[in-house]
């Protein structure tokens, strides 16, 4: 099953392989739904979840990869090094 992300919640650090704590979005019964970017990787990786973002209108997948430090993160596949789709989504403290 495939989860849209629509918000993220960051640390203080400027570090985008690190800085990502928790993704969420919603169900489609409009609930709200939040976990850890670790459990968000594990479940890509088990197979359990698929993510994407939404880019002009278009879906985007959610994929783990790991920074030159050995630090496993989630980004978009059409992510290079700069402009990552997760880091510019919005707050989830503060998401509607």
């Amino acid at each position: 099953m495939e989860h849209q992300i629509t918000c993220i919640e960051k640390d203080d650090r400027d570090d985008p392989f690190t800085s990502i704590q928790w993704v969420g979005g919603k169900n489609a019964d409009g609930t709200r739904w939040r976990i850890s970017q670790k459990d968000a990787i594990d479940g890509v990786k088990s197979g359990k979840w698929k993510f994407f973002v939404l880019q002009n209108y278009q879906k985007v997948a959610v994929i783990v990869s790991t920074s030159r430090y050995g630090n496993e993160y989630l980004k978009t596949v059409n992510d290079g090094t700069q402009g990552n789709n997760l880091l510019s989504l919005n707050d989830c403290r503060w998401a509607a």
